[in-house]
C-alpha cells in the first residue's frame, strides 16, 4: 500500500528534525511545506501523465494568442490561471520575464498580466501624471546629453 502525501512529509520532516534541532513551530512549517512541495509535485507528474503537461509536453498550454485574456492569464508553462504572472511564478518554472516572452513569441512590452489589470494600471499613471513626467526626464536627457557633447567639442 502507497503512503500517502501527509506520511510521507511527516517522514521527511522527522528526519530533517532528528539531524537538526527544531522547535515546534519549526517543525510545524516544515512540514506544512514538504507537504505543500509534494503536493505541487504531484500535481505536476499526474497533469504531465494527462498529456496537459505544458512545457513537459514540449507545447504550451493553450495557444499564447490565447492566454491573455480580460480578467486573467493562463501560465503556458503549467496551464494555470493568474491575474499576473509573478516573477516568483515564472522561476518555479526556471524563467524570467524576459526568457518567458521570447520562448513564446511575446514582444518584451507585452504585460504579463490580464487585460484588466493592465488598462487599470494604465489608467492610474496617466492620472498621475507620468507620460507628463516621462517626457520632460526624456527632454532631461537630451539637454544633459547635448551640453556633454558641446562640452567635449570645445575641449
Amino acid at each position: 500500500m502507497s503512503k500517502t502525501l501527509v506520511e510521507m512529509a511527516a517522514e521527511i520532516v522527522t528526519a530533517q528534525s532528528s539531524a537538526t534541532g527544531m522547535s515546534i513551530e519549526e517543525v510545524g512549517t516544515a512540514l506544512e511545506q514538504t507537504f505543500n512541495v509534494l503536493k505541487n509535485l504531484q500535481q505536476a507528474e499526474n497533469s504531465a501523465a494527462e498529456g496537459g503537461g505544458g512545457a513537459a509536453a514540449g507545447k504550451p498550454a493553450v495557444p499564447p494568442e490565447k492566454s491573455i485574456l480580460k480578467n486573467k492569464i493562463i501560465c503556458l508553462e503549467c496551464g494555470q490561471e493568474f491575474r499576473m504572472l509573478s516573477p516568483k511564478h515564472l522561476r518555479s518554472h526556471g524563467l524570467t520575464g524576459r526568457e518567458y516572452r521570447a520562448k513564446w513569441g511575446f514582444t518584451m512590452r507585452q504585460p504579463l498580466c490580464a487585460k484588466s489589470l493592465s488598462e487599470r494600471r494604465k489608467k492610474a499613471g496617466k492620472a498621475r501624471g507620468l507620460p507628463e513626467n516621462l517626457r520632460k526626464s526624456i527632454e532631461n536627457r537630451r539637454k544633459a546629453k547635448a551640453a556633454k557633447t558641446t562640452k567635449k567639442a570645445a575641449k
